[in-house]
């Protein structure tokens, strides 16, 4: 099981269902399924799972690459479109919202694994490039971070998931989620999907 939350952005209900299913199988969680623009960006305004599968013709005032515009210009969460459209006009309007990749229906579950591994990865990559310091993060924390807060948030940055941290840094599960716990206390969030976006406004503010 990974720590990885995932939003289903689907109209069509038994296909978000199956989607749903598969990502469960493979060991991702559920963040919703959200069927229409509105409900996506309603849900969006509260939370903030690690990665978004959107498609692209969903009910509601909005299509589904007009609601990727509206996160990429917020919350920055890695999107995956989802789509039976493959026409070059419709490919050019998505490239212009950045998306971190392309499943084209029928889903097979290698190609939404593949995927999802990418788009993690690379945002992954994306945050390292940051440069981030613990003096950086301090200015966004109510107490200063340890040494050991600021390893913990290197590897939540790279997409570790808690067992892997665990691994790589030879402690317990239960030590590392004490730490994450303290870290995020002090960064004032309650989730590591809010950190990793309170660090990208840090950041580009910055700049």
């Amino acid at each position: 099981m990974t720590d990885v939350s995932i939003l289903i952005i689907e109209d069509e209900g038994i296909v978000a269902e199956d989607i749903a299913s598969r990502l469960r199988k493979l060991g991702y969680e559920v963040a919703g399924i959200k069927n229409s623009s509105e409900q996506a960006l309603n849900f969006l305004a509260i939370h903030s799972p690690d990665l978004i599968l959107c498609d692209i013709m969903i009910d509601g005032s909005m299509d589904g690459i007009q609601v990727a515009e509206q996160i990429h210009k917020t919350k920055k969460i890695p999107l995956i479109f989802v789509t039976a459209l493959a026409d070059r006009v419709t490919l050019e309007r998505a490239k212009k919202v950045l998306p971190y990749g392309y499943i084209v229906k029928p889903i097979d579950n290698h190609d939404l694994l593949t995927a999802i591994e990418l788009a993690l990865y690379k945002h992954s990559m994306e945050l390292e490039k940051l440069a981030i310091t613990a003096d950086k993060i301090n200015r966004i924390t109510n107490a200063p971070v340890t040494d050991r807060e600021f390893e913990m948030l290197t590897d939540i940055m790279k997409g570790l998931t808690n067992v892997q941290i665990s691994e790589a840094r030879f402690i317990s599960v239960s030590t590392v989620k004490f730490h994450i716990g303290k870290l995020l206390e002090k960064m004032e969030v309650t989730n590591r999907a809010d950190a990793l976006h309170k660090i990208i406004s840090l950041i580009t503010d910055n700049h």
